[in-house]
């Protein structure tokens, strides 16, 4: 599993006009080509009338699948911008349709290029972006005296808390970067004074908007 990697926030659209075309950005979070391929074709069937449906995606931690499409357009003015953007963000797990009405001005290989990748850039940015880190569930065991002190201290820290658990004794799940586990447990028996005892959970992703 990778130690962090970006991705798209999940499903968003935005619409532009340049040179009195249309260009529709649907762009959304996919894992595999099946969803990827899914999405596309419904895409198409909702602009079943447009002059194009050009499309792009990139999957997989290596990103072993990279896909892009035309559909109509001169050969590289519309899917290879969409890829290019896409790959120029570091973006997994991404699926954009470029959605064209014509507006009865050509643009050339040139403005088709830039449109194609202006629209993916805006479809985006419009969206948001994310930095998705791995990191290791922390669950400490503390009495209820200590919550108030530890908890006052994480919500200003690195760990960020999960989920608190109101038991015979207060658990507190807290998220530990890779490699700050040593850091993680000092910190806690330090603010606890020794009182307070540790188990690793499991291995999640966290959320950060970029």
């Amino acid at each position: 599993m990778l130690k962090s990697y970006y991705t798209i926030k999940g499903y968003g659209e935005h619409e532009i006009t340049i040179q009195k075309s249309r260009f529709i950005a649907y762009v959304d979070r996919v894992t595999t080509e099946e969803e990827a391929q899914a999405f596309i074709e419904r895409i198409k069937k909702q602009h079943w009338n447009a002059n194009h449906n050009c499309s792009a995606y990139m999957i997989g931690e290596r990103d072993q699948i990279r896909k892009a499409n035309d559909d109509g357009e001169p050969s590289g003015t519309a899917g290879v911008p969409i890829l290019e953007v896409l790959k120029k963000r570091q973006l997994k797990d991404t699926v954009v349709v470029i959605t064209r009405y014509f507006g009865g001005i050509k643009l050339g290989a040139g403005g088709l290029i830039r449109a194609y990748s202006s629209s993916t850039s805006e479809g985006l940015n419009e969206t948001g972006i994310v930095e998705r880190k791995l990191m290791q569930v922390y669950k400490t065991s503390i009495d209820y005296t200590q919550l108030g002190k530890v908890e006052n201290e994480l919500r200003g820290s690195v760990f960020p808390i999960k989920e608190i658990h109101y038991l015979e004794k207060v658990t507190v799940e807290t998220y530990v970067n890779s490699g700050d586990e040593a850091l993680f447990e000092e910190k806690m028996t330090n603010l606890t004074s020794g009182q307070c005892t540790f188990e690793k959970g499991e291995e999640v992703y966290l959320e950060v908007d970029v």
